[in-house]
Formats: structure tokens, C-alpha cells, sequence
């Protein structure tokens, strides 16, 4: 499988990578799908201490203990849960993301997490405070690298420029293509899109029509989506592909975006994104074709 570099790091990952959230809590079963994934050459798994009560880390640590020297691991931390863990708060500050992250570490069963990422942030957040202990972290080898998980541009406006960031991981799919805006201000940066749900919910693969509702997507009215998807499905068997590769070759060929994160939640998933992934790049009339079939939109909020 073709492997780019993260950033500005000397970190290598597969342009597949694997988004853990969707993993099942049942250890076994999870273990099934980290390994087909390991097999079908995928070397990027992303999860978050949020996920599962900080149970998903673990079962992705363990997972993947016998792989650990050829994959790569991030996760994401700075969500704080309440004491009856229903609910939490966002803690940005030195203290809490230093034990946030050396937690993150024992469930991971690894000595050091390869990327590390803001999970959320606000314009009004700490900065200085919260880049001192990313630094400190990585000073003390318990991270490789450190980004940021914000679709806010004053966010991504205020990290990108910072030395130490590799990368962003954002919502980006042929239904949801905010993120183009600020592609090019992160490649002149030289961080990297990370981009999760690029298969928006299963919308972006040929069995959409389970998942359509009369409430739409995004912007995309109940029956604009259900035009749209259409239009798509049928543009992607006109040149001899699946739905799933169309959405995926998609997103992979904005220069700033380096790995896509789909979910699985089987075996069987894994190995249909695989293929899916695995075709050649699309072709400049292809990506202008499907731009001409989709809405091009931009981030409402969080802009100052």
C-alpha cells in the first residue's frame, strides 16, 4: 500500500489508515479487525483516551502489541470525563494533558505514542501553557509528534504555524468539503490532513440507501442527498468503480491530506475499504467532474 510522511516528521503511515472509534468493545472481535488490517497493509490507527471510557485505547493497544515496531499509533487527549462519566469538559492545560497522555500510555502498552493530537480546542484555550506540555512530552520521548483535531479555522489558523505540529485530523468526504479552504494554508505549513469520515457515515458507499433520511446531510436537504449520491454512484460505475473508492480517492487527492481514517466495525468492512483504497489516483477531469456534482462550502463559524 502506498505510505506517506506525516508533516514534517520522520513518521511513515499508510495513506489507509484505520479510524478505531467504530471498534468493537469486545476484545476478540476487535482483535480480528486490527489484525486484517495489519494484513491488508494498513500501518495508521487512530483512537482517542474519549473513546469507550478510555477502553478502545486499550483493546488497540493490545491488538496491536505483536505489530508495534511497523505501525503507527495516534491518539488524542485533553477531554476530561466527569466522575460518572456522563459527560466531559475540555482541559487543555499542562497538568492535565501531561497525566492525560502518560494514561493514554499505559492503556496503549507502548513507551511512546507516535502522534499525539489535540482533541478539540477553542481560540480562547491556554496556548502557551498547552504548547509547553506537547513540547515537554515529546523532550521526554512519551511522544513522537504532536497535532491538533479541529475544524475550527481560528484554531487551525493559531497551531498550523507552529513548529512542532505534523498534523490536523478533520471531517473531510465528497459531502463534506470545508476543509478544501484550508488546504493549502496546511500544506504551506507542512502539516497534514488526517481526514476521518471520508465515507460520511456509510452515506459514500453502495449500500447508501439504508442510510438515507428525509433529514439530509449537512447542507444537502433529504432529497439533495439522495440526488446527489445517485448522481455519484452512477459517475463512479460510468468509469468501472465502486462508490467507496470513488469517495476515497477522492479526499486522497487534496495534496494537503496524507492518510484517510475510514472505520470498520468487521472484517469484512476492512477488506472492502482496502480494496477500495488500493485503485490509482483519479484523473484532474474525474476530480473536476465530482466537484461539479457536490456542494464546495466553507466553515460558518469559529472564523475570528
Amino acid at each position: 500500500m502506498q505510505t506517506s510522511t506525516i508533516g514534517n516528521s520522520l513518521i511513515k503511515a499508510s495513506v489507509l489508515g484505520f479510524g478505531c472509534m467504530s471498534l468493537p468493545e469486545d476484545y476478540k472481535e476487535a482483535e480480528r479487525i486490527l489484525h486484517a488490517a495489519v494484513d491488508g497493509g494498513i500501518t495508521y490507527f487512530d483512537t482517542a483516551d474519549l473513546y469507550q471510557f478510555g477502553r478502545n485505547e486499550e483493546n488497540v493497544g493490545r491488538g496491536l502489541t505483536p505489530y508495534r515496531n511497523s505501525v503507527t499509533i495516534a491518539t488524542k487527549g485533553g477531554n476530561d470525563w466527569s466522575s460518572d462519566q456522563t459527560t466531559w469538559s475540555w482541559n487543555p492545560s499542562k497538568s492535565y494533558l501531561m497525566e492525560a497522555c502518560k494514561q493514554s500510555l499505559k492503556r496503549l502498552n507502548t513507551d511512546s505514542i507516535d502522534v499525539y493530537q489535540l482533541h478539540g480546542g477553542t481560540i480562547d484555550d491556554p496556548f502557551d501553557e498547552t504548547r509547553e506540555a506537547l513540547e515537554l512530552l515529546k523532550r521526554d520521548g512519551l511522544i513522537q509528534a504532536y497535532g491538533t483535531s479541529s475544524i475550527r479555522p481560528n484554531v487551525i489558523n493559531k497551531w498550523a504555524p507552529v513548529t512542532g505540529v505534523v498534523s490536523n485530523m478533520m471531517q473531510y468526504s465528497i459531502l463534506d468539503r470545508r476543509p478544501e479552504e484550508l488546504s493549502a494554508f496546511l500544506q504551506e505549513h507542512s502539516v497534514s490532513i488526517i481526514a476521518r469520515g471520508p465515507l460520511a457515515k456509510g452515506l459514500l458507499t453502495e449500500r447508501f440507501t439504508r442510510k438515507l433520511t428525509d433529514e439530509g446531510y449537512l447542507s444537502y436537504s433529504g432529497s439533495e442527498l439522495r440526488d446527489t449520491l445517485h448522481d455519484l454512484q452512477a459517475y463512479a460505475s460510468d468509469w468501472g468503480m465502486t462508490l467507496n473508492s470513488l469517495a476515497l480517492r477522492y479526499v486522497l487527492a487534496d495534496p494537503a491530506c496524507d492518510v484517510v481514517i475510514p472505520g470498520a466495525s468487521s472484517v469484512e468492512q476492512v477488506q472492502e475499504t482496502i480494496l477500495a483504497a488500493e485503485a490509482g489516483p483519479l484523473s484532474d477531469q474525474q476530480l473536476k467532474d465530482i466537484r461539479s456534482l457536490t456542494k464546495a462550502e466553507h466553515y460558518e463559524n469559529h472564523r475570528v
